[in-house]
């Protein structure tokens, strides 16, 4: 269903209201903890927004200085800046590193109010990152600092430099698959099928952790292909059983969004929770946020 089809059910909705009638491009934020989150928990969903004419932005909380097994400092984070840059031209959007050390996130003030002021900048309609219970702690603090901005984000005194927003945006989580002390339950799946290539080439230039750091971690870095060509096919029937598997794990909700036809034919997924904190859209918003 395109967005403009929602207009009339949409009428005396809350927050999107203001862009149906202007007819404004909605705004999504994303942020993950490192250079390379964004785009593996919301690439593909990135391309498909893009291509229905939203605009879209990543940021990654630290600048992933030590996430490399031969590399760190200043030379590692420079790399993976210039590889999310190449991700973000292949996706069609924008992006942005923090300077923050890796694996030294914590949820400071100063950092709440760097959030805060990102959100803003962005004018965002719907700001999505990590839950808070992720096993990293640069995961988890980047959802407690996501979780402190919902609420300052529309206070004028808070930041008052950057002019605070007048509709609280939605928030929402990206997939993981920790249970405790809750699971995560989507509230949309959105088929990635349609933009499988183009994530697979997005994930390709980030080439330090995809087919380096990464395969060294968890020890198969052996399995890696020397040839470019082959490596990118090696690393496209990787992501088809990591995103097939999120396809499988919420087949009940996608042949509930799409039909018993449509959702059982979802060979590739991403997932997304709404946060019980910020704007709560109704069914007819999700139908704008993710209008497929």
């Amino acid at each position: 269903m395109g967005r403009f089809a929602c207009v009339a059910i949409l009428l005396s909705a809350g927050f999107l209201t203001q862009h149906i009638e202007a007819a404004e491009p909605l705004r999504i934020i994303v942020f993950g903890a490192h250079p390379d989150d964004c785009e593996l928990d919301a690439g593909g969903t990135a391309a498909r927004w893009v291509k229905a004419g939203y605009k879209v932005k990543f940021v990654s909380v630290t600048n992933g200085d030590i996430g490399h097994h031969e590399l760190a400092g200043a030379i590692l984070a420079r790399r993976r800046t210039a590889e999310v840059q190449a991700a973000a031209k292949i996706l069609g959007i924008e992006t942005e590193v923090l300077d923050n050390h890796d694996g030294e996130l914590m949820p400071t003030l100063e950092n709440r109010k760097e959030i805060t002021k990102r959100i803003r900048q962005w004018n965002a309609d719907v700001v999505i990152g990590p839950r808070p219970n992720d096993y990293h702690p640069d995961h988890r603090y980047t959802g407690i600092l996501l979780q402190d901005s919902a609420f300052m984000v529309t206070v004028p005194s808070f930041c008052p430099d950057v002019p605070a927003l007048r509709k609280n945006p939605v928030f929402m989580y990206t997939e993981d698959s920790f249970q405790k002390p809750n699971p995560f339950v989507p509230d949309v799946v959105v088929s990635i099928d349609p933009v499988f290539e183009t994530k697979v080439a997005a994930i390709d230039v980030l080439e330090s952790q995809f087919y380096e750091w990464n395969p060294w971690l968890a020890g198969y870095l052996n399995e890696v292909p020397k040839d470019k060509a082959e490596r990118k096919v090696w690393l496209g029937k990787r992501l088809a059983s990591r995103y097939g598997s999120t396809a499988n794990r919420f087949r009940a909700k996608l042949v509930e969004q799409l039909g018993e036809e449509a959702g059982k034919a979802v060979k590739t997924a991403e997932a997304f929770e709404v946060c019980e904190y910020g704007s709560q859209p109704s069914k007819a918003e999700l139908k704008v946020i993710f209008p497929w």
